[in-house]
């Protein structure tokens, strides 16, 4: 973009630069300050997986009586009496993002016989509530991370604007227009001097 050679305009390409400058040092701050949340929701996330992994192989002794799951009529097998209903979110701030935070899973509240069941499903039941619940915190985990992940490419497309092309462009322009103030500068005493020179040889 062309720039107006003028003091006017200097003027404000090094009210320009101050700005960039003293802005920069924050954003770089929140891009570090996302990266290490990140890395921490991450983890997080990762022991999440591992919870819900490890709590899905101690079903491994259920899975002889879950076999008995086939034998039920459809509406009273065992996912029939497993639903859940609404995840509960708040939201929490993180390093000038919202982030959505699991409160709870609710369960539609299905009745059944206890004598249409084996004694194992009461047991069942409350480790299928809980993995459920587990699901529910992992997808909202995931969440809170491609919140924070889409704010850092946000913040580092920023950084990356400032350092490399607003900074550098300030700078630019500011020695372009001082190079050119210099020349007329120059090129005006020059003029002043040519011009005492002719009125002094006039005046001889």
């Amino acid at each position: 973009m062309a720039i107006k050679l003028t003091k006017n305009e200097q003027k404000v390409q090094k009210d320009n630069l101050k700005q960039f400058e003293r802005y920069l040092p924050t954003l770089q701050l929140k891009k570090q300050q996302l990266q290490s949340v990140i890395m921490k929701e991450n983890a997080e996330l990762e022991q999440l997986e591992i919870e819900r992994t490890a709590m899905i192989g101690d079903l491994d002794d259920w899975i002889a009586v879950f076999a008995e799951n086939s034998i039920f009529d459809d509406a009273l097998k065992l996912d029939q009496l497993v639903q859940p209903d609404t995840v509960i979110c708040t939201t929490e701030n993180i390093a000038g993002v919202n982030v959505p935070l699991f409160r709870e899973l609710t369960f539609k509240g299905i009745s059944y016989d206890v004598d249409d069941y084996p004694l194992w499903v009461d047991t069942a039941l409350v480790k299928l509530r809980e993995i459920a619940r587990l699901d529910a915190l992992e997808s909202t985990q995931r969440k809170r991370v491609e919140c924070l992940e889409k704010e850092l490419r946000s913040t580092s497309q920023r950084v990356n604007l400032f350092e490399k092309v607003k900074i550098p462009e300030a700078k630019e322009n500011i020695r372009v227009i001082g190079v050119y103030l210099g020349d007329q500068q120059t090129a005006a005493v020059v003029r002043g001097k040519i011009s005492k020179k002719k009125l002094t040889g006039a005046e001889t």
